[in-house]
């Protein structure tokens, strides 16, 4: 793999060699303008893999994904990596001829979410815009539209494992067209609006990283889908003041102690009928299904997560009779995180993700596959077994016995792709140069598509073969001319000893003493890690950007990220600090890492800090300006400020009950040290934020009022979370960069 992308072009410089980098030579000054324009400085890479069925060809959409236009789908052969169109931009303009709307984009964005699928026999895709379906066939080159589900985003089309029907969700009811005559079968036809059959809410999907709520059974004969009941769940408001007429948006949210969806699993024919109710013990308005799926025509397999997240619980059901069987039960100390995933093999075994050892580590089981209800699922071995994480199951390769999964063994701030015989043998590591992989591995196991990045250089992808090279197929666009300033990766000791990693930029030319402001950019909750090897081009939730730091470093700016204590991809006890704990810990460990850079970098003036964040480092920008008066300015953006408003999967976790932990709500929610906020804050909010609810800020505002607190407010009218388009990001970030700017009066400035 190294020859190849070296005769690509590109060094991916290793951590251990990043600090004594060399900058890029060069003339041309970041812009904010440059940095967010469509594409970007290195390109928009390539997205949506999907690997046609037979595993010779993998695809991709290329194009203006901001506007929802793509431009073509291309394929590429897994064996010469020879790139060509399979279904061109001109076919694809009807298709995607509906712009979708904001909350729609960012639906798909942050979730991940495929705008095609491809049939079993490879014949044909499914191309899926806001909730209109077409049948693409490839020998005819001809797309057929077939059916308006009429919701957007959430219709989730399939087909059949026999390629014969497809399903989808219209109305939060489940549907089934015969391709033969193209006849639409409604299998549920519910007709409250609180009732969500096979369809995913928005709590499932953001906090479980749930996609789909219903399955087909492997001979096509039947559909098992999760039935929600929101009809107990609160409702809130998110208002659109854009068009003369404002409307409002009831979003069924649940909050910290609020009802949960009701939750049952039912199975139908994929012909009609009643459906069969599998009775496993969920407390009602309580309990939740993370994951299910099928283990053979007639049984199924059932994961149930009690609230508290402290139980979870592997269920066995019967499909013809109803029975039920609990298999595996497993217990948390404090709580489980989201590794919720189950990979079932076909000789009776899966695999099982755990931290019950102290690191996230896979282990094999066994069951009886001629009769799954038979006898308790039994342990065989624990397959990986050291000091770091497994950060996913790539795929497995059933034929060989071969288990293919990324871990970060090599350097936490690493992403590599290893493999793992079934009995416990050949572990090895299979890409041979350092950084952050993101693997999508061949239905055979065969090849994978490899997107490659370090914190120097932009993203190539590949396709590789198992055993043997990659071919790139897609590289980012040169940077040439700029500067690309190396950052310098450093360790540091939490008060109890841990082992803490950050990340620092400094202005190359600047060595006179206190003559260099400083931005803490940090994100400081769960499961985000930031200090990672990885090329970020724009930064947002939960990650920093590349780009935007060196347009700091270029206008006089030193940056730093630091990972504290209760963020993600190290060991259990790291992760559990964040538990009952929103932002002592959190702090302590970001001034103690902020304390080795101002004594180790004079030219860091300790009496010119920032600090800005997004999300949960919204919430962390202003807990630090209100906990310590260190930070001359600082932008918050999206912040949860008061944590009995966000919603209860999340919140629960980690802060328990509302009524049982009174004490910690209010310690740790920010409006409730409004009045002792030092320096000058620039809070932002998107108002159509379906996440991080504008009641957030507006109760912040409240409070700053009755304290008689200055603060700034910039609102983004109809954004969402993400505050995502070339327009808005570039107006974010220019007045992030402008915030900091007037405040710290950085000593020279680019353009």
């Amino acid at each position: 793999m190294r020859r190849s992308l070296l005769l690509a072009g590109l060094f991916l410089a290793t951590l251990s060699s990043l600090a004594q980098t060399e900058p890029h030579g060069g003339s041309k000054a970041w812009t904010v303008a440059d940095i967010w324009r469509g594409g970007g400085p290195t390109g928009t890479p390539p997205r949506e893999f999907l690997w046609n069925p037979d595993g010779a060809s993998v695809t991709y959409l290329s194009g203006d994904f901001e506007h929802g236009q793509p431009h073509d789908v291309i394929t590429v052969n897994a064996a010469s990596g020879a790139a060509s169109v399979l279904v061109p931009e001109t076919r694809l303009a009807a298709i995607y001829g509906v712009k979708n709307d904001e909350r729609d984009r960012d639906h798909r964005d942050r979730y991940g979410l495929s705008s095609y699928h491809w049939s079993p026999d490879g014949q044909h895709l499914i191309f899926d815009n806001t909730g209109t379906l077409w049948l693409y066939d490839l020998r005819k080159a001809a797309a057929v539209q077939v059916t308006n589900t009429g919701v957007g985003s959430g219709d989730d089309p399939k087909f059949s494992p026999d390629g014969h029907s497809i399903s989808f969700i219209r109305g939060h009811n489940l549907h089934v067209i015969t391709l033969a005559g193209l006849h639409d079968n409604a299998l549920t036809n519910t007709s409250e609006a609180t009732l969500l059959n096979g369809d995913v809410d928005w709590v499932y999907e953001e906090e479980l990283d749930v996609r789909s709520n219903y399955f087909w059974s492997p001979d096509s004969k039947h559909i098992a889908y999760l039935q929600m009941d929101e009809a107990t769940v609160p409702t809130y408001p998110i208002t659109d003041w854009l068009p003369d007429q404002s409307t409002v948006d009831q979003q069924r949210y649940p909050q910290p102690g609020d009802p949960n969806p009701g939750a049952r699993i039912g199975v139908v024919a994929a012909s009609g009928g009643d459906t069969l109710w599998i009775h496993v013990p969920l407390g009602q308005h309580n309990d939740y299904v993370p994951r299910f799926g099928w283990l053979d025509d007639h049984h199924v397999w059932i994961e149930v997560l009690r609230r508290d997240q402290r139980r979870t619980e592997l269920f066995f059901a019967d499909t013809e009779t109803g029975a039920v069987r609990s298999m595996l039960k497993e217990t948390a100390n404090k709580f489980f995180d989201e590794a919720y995933d189950v990979r079932f093999l076909k000789d009776g075994q899966f695999l099982w993700s755990s931290w019950r050892d102290g690191q996230t580590q896979l282990y094999l089981y066994r069951y009886n596959a001629n009769d799954p209800l038979a006898t308790d699922a039994t342990q065989v071995r624990q397959l990986t077994h050291g000091d770091w994480e497994v950060l996913s199951v790539a795929g497995i390769d059933e034929k060989q016995g071969i288990v293919y999964y990324t871990s970060n063994e090599t350097d936490v701030r690493e992403e590599m792709l290893w493999e793992v015989h079934f009995d416990g043998t050949g572990k090895k590591l299979v890409n041979t140069f350092h950084g952050v992989h993101h693997i999508t591995l061949s239905p055979d196991a065969t090849h994978y598509v490899d997107s490659a990045s370090s914190l120097t250089h932009p993203p190539t992808v590949s396709v590789c073969t198992i055993a043997g090279p990659c071919i790139p197929f897609w590289q980012s666009h040169p940077l040439d001319g700029y500067t690309l300033v190396a950052p310098i990766m450093f360790t540091g000791k939490a008060v109890d000893g841990t082992t803490l990693y950050g990340e620092l930029l400094l202005p190359p030319d600047m060595h006179q003493a206190a003559t260099v402001p400083l931005i803490v950019n940090a994100y400081g909750g769960p499961h985000a890690q930031i200090v990672r090897d990885e090329f970020t081009e724009e930064g947002s939730v939960g990650e920093q950007g590349v780009l935007f730091d060196q347009l700091f470093v270029q206008h006089g700016f030193a940056v730093l990220h630091v990972d504290n204590r209760g963020s993600g991809n190290r060991d259990r006890m790291f992760q559990e600090a964040a538990y009952r704990n929103f932002g002592p810990v959190q702090l302590q460990d970001q001034l103690t890492m902020l304390d080795q850079v101002l004594q180790t970098y004079p030219q860091v003036d300790a009496k010119r800090l920032g600090w800005w964040g997004w999300s949960w480092g919204g919430t962390f920008t202003l807990y630090a300006m209100t906990h310590s008066d260190r930070f001359a300015a600082g932008v918050s953006v999206a912040p949860v400020t008061n944590w009995r408003l966000y919603d209860s999967i999340y919140t629960e976790r980690y802060l328990g009950l509302p009524n049982e932990n009174q004490k910690t709500y209010e310690d740790d929610s920010v409006v409730n040290s409004a009045a002792r906020l030092h320096g000058n804050l620039l809070m932002v909010q998107g108002t159509g934020d379906d996440n991080a609810h504008m009641q957030n800020a507006i109760q912040m505002i409240q409070h700053f009022v009755t304290a008689n607190v200055s603060y700034r407010l910039l609102l983004y009218p109809g954004k969402t979370h993400s505050l995502a388009g070339e327009a808005a990001r570039t107006h974010l970030f220019g007045a992030i960069l402008q915030q900091f700017e007037t405040t710290l009066r950085p000593s020279a400035a680019g353009n």
